[in-house]
């Protein structure tokens, strides 16, 4: 028998994060320890509001979730428009519909939530990360021990090919915003020895965020969950010169089916300071981690299909 995977989830409260969120509330056969959300690419307060209705609403397997708000801050900041639209998914109807909130938020921050999570796992537990990496970096500062309780850590963030998506006046534009919210974060990580599957900004050419795909969930609406995924899209106006892929997403599945994706060992330094802050160089003295280069797009969108089509 398949042990049941003991998951804990850290993100930052945009659409893909919420999104990431209702996969892991919805997945079958594994345990979600606990949740965190950080104050980047969407706004706290809203991030961590939408996930306690969305742990009302689709906690399928009844997992006892208490939603742990981080306290941590940014190094740089996510710009102010693309944070907004947590406020907007945190008001959609069919999250408010009861007018009341039953799961609570958590006691502690987020990076103890996630040492207290960690150390009283019983087995080794997968760590899915989909914002910056801070709340892991102060929790082994915390307690380093910690390390020996994580299987593994799936990150969406970072690129190893040099093109980036931060586009701001003390940047050269070679880094990724998660890594360059808090790149001395990604340095404390890199400096541990946890097992690291990067889904990085070249990973996921497959799975672009278009029309085809919100036709999709729009027509398969009946559903409750596929239904607020189609309504959280329908926030994201992306320009067609800045193509959005499924970043967040295809991290979260490929820690529930590594089979969706094929990756490679690659050895990195991230940079901390100056332009390229954020940014990561490939180095043979550097740390190994797997970097996802390919992704399976119809297994992809099978397994997202059959998660959000569950009801019971």
């Amino acid at each position: 028998v398949q042990k049941m995977k003991q998951i804990y989830f850290n993100h930052d409260g945009n659409i893909d994060d919420l999104v990431s969120y209702l996969l892991l509330l919805q997945a079958p056969n594994i345990k979600l320890l606990g949740v965190g959300a950080i104050d980047a690419d969407g706004f706290i307060d809203p991030s961590v509001a939408a996930c306690r209705k969305m742990t009302d609403l689709f906690n399928l397997r009844g997992d006892k979730l208490a939603v742990a708000r981080s306290n941590s801050r940014a190094v740089n900041q996510f710009p102010h428009d693309w944070r907004m639209a947590t406020y907007s998914f945190n008001y959609l109807p069919i999250l408010n519909e009861k007018g009341s909130i039953d799961t609570p938020q958590a006691e502690l921050p987020a990076h103890l939530d996630m040492v207290e999570k960690l150390k009283h796992a019983k087995e080794p537990v997968t760590l899915i990360m989909t914002g910056p990496l801070t709340d892991l970096a102060r929790a082994l500062d915390v307690d380093p021990d910690i390390e020996k309780h994580i299987k593994k850590l799936y990150w969406m963030g970072g690129s190893l090919d040099d093109h980036g998506n931060v586009a701001m006046v003390n940047a050269d534009g070679s880094q990724e915003w998660n890594s360059f919210w808090d790149p001395y974060a990604v340095k404390r990580v890199f400096d541990s020895n946890i097992s690291i599957q990067m889904v990085g900004l070249e990973s996921t050419e497959e799975i672009p965020l278009n029309d085809e795909l919100r036709q999709h969930w729009a027509s398969l609406r009946k559903y409750p969950a596929m239904d607020l995924v189609g309504q959280g899209y329908s926030l994201i106006i992306s320009i067609p010169s800045a193509e959005l892929y499924l970043w967040d997403v295809l991290t979260t599945v490929s820690a529930l089916y590594p089979e969706v994706v094929k990756t490679e060992k690659a050895k990195a330094t991230v940079i901390t300071d100056g332009m390229s802050a954020g940014s990561f160089r490939r180095d043979p003295n550097g740390r190994e981690v797997d970097i996802v280069t390919k992704a399976n797009k119809e297994l992809f969108f099978q397994k997202m299909d059959e998660i959000l089509e569950r009801t019971k």
